[in-house]
């Protein structure tokens, strides 16, 4: 499981950071990938990846603003394009349908696969065997979300050798010990398959914000998260304009993090303002407060 950042600007692109847009790589364990928002440009900065556009079978946006949506149409063309056929459902505020449906209809564009939308309100939007997703309103100038992601708790291994050391061999057998409570061994004895199981591994659980002011009603959608991405538009000495603008500042997300026990944050949504030189001061702030914190760039890859 792997977060690949492909835009991490502000408002507007610059000669080094695009706008916003993340890929939840889940290939080893769904064979897919989800997108959080989809700023202009988008398809472009996976040209730089190794993401492919037909596995991605989730867009998820964060709210309506330019800078995460305007590269919506452009990327679901390029998705036909480039062969995509399988079914893709884009979960967002309410006008999102709207907005893709428009785009594509005046645009003549016809795709090769099934679209999906879910308009999104506070609560559980997608749960499976294998995740969950849980959104909720941030506090924002638009309705602008959060999601927290979780995976489910993972099966046991076979603990080979103990089964070995009662005889068990490899084969077919091993396969029912993993789905049975119980089995027959060749010689006829049933025995428990628990002892041979080790115990389940915990998920992943990961937190992604859209635009917001830090606000501790947000702490439980993040709490104690292996990972959360969070906006840092500005540093700390710009906290009232932060306000003025609800958005957040390095100092601000640091202490929330603390609050909220999360194990590792992610900056991103820098403004433009801030040359490559000043980013290293942006995440001296941070973790002078909240030592876990690293600051995405276009391109950067963050296994989970």
């Amino acid at each position: 499981m792997e977060l690949e950042f492909l835009g991490t600007g502000a408002g507007m692109p610059n000669k080094e950071r695009n706008v916003s847009s993340i890929v939840l790589d889940l290939s080893n364990e769904l064979k897919s990938m989800w997108m959080f928002d989809c700023g202009e440009g988008t398809q472009h900065q996976i040209l730089h990846s190794t993401i492919k556009p037909r596995k991605i079978n989730k867009i998820l946006i964060t709210h309506l603003h330019g800078d995460h949506i305007y590269g919506l149409p452009g990327f679901l063309s390029s998705r036909s394009f480039l062969g995509g056929t399988s079914p893709l459902t884009i979960y967002g505020p309410s006008g999102i349908k709207e907005f893709v449906q428009t785009a594509l209809q005046i645009s003549c564009t016809h795709l090769t696969y099934d679209l999906h939308y879910q308009e999104i309100e506070d609560g559980l939007i997608f749960s499976d065997d294998n995740f969950t997703i849980t959104a909720k309103q941030l506090h924002h100038g638009i309705p602008s979300y959060g999601f927290r992601i979780e995976q489910q708790p993972i099966q046991g291994k076979l603990l080979v050798d103990k089964l070995r050391n009662h005889n068990i061999l490899p084969g077919p057998i091993y396969k029912e010990i993993k789905e049975q409570t119980h089995v027959t061994l060749p010689d006829g004895t049933i025995v428990a398959t628990a002892p041979f199981i080790s115990e389940p591994q915990q998920g992943k659980k990961i937190a992604i914000f859209g635009d917001t002011r830090v606000d501790d009603t947000n702490i439980e959608l993040a709490h104690e998260v292996d990972v959360l991405v969070h906006e840092s538009t500005f540093a700390k000495d710009k906290s009232t304009l932060a306000r003025d603008y609800f958005h957040s500042t390095t100092t601000e997300v640091a202490t929330f993090c603390l609050q909220a026990n999360v194990k590792k944050l992610i900056l991103t949504h820098i403004s433009s303002r801030y040359q490559k030189e000043e980013i290293p001061q942006l995440l001296e702030e941070a973790r002078s407060i909240f030592s876990h914190t690293e600051i995405a760039n276009d391109g950067t890859r963050f296994s989970i």
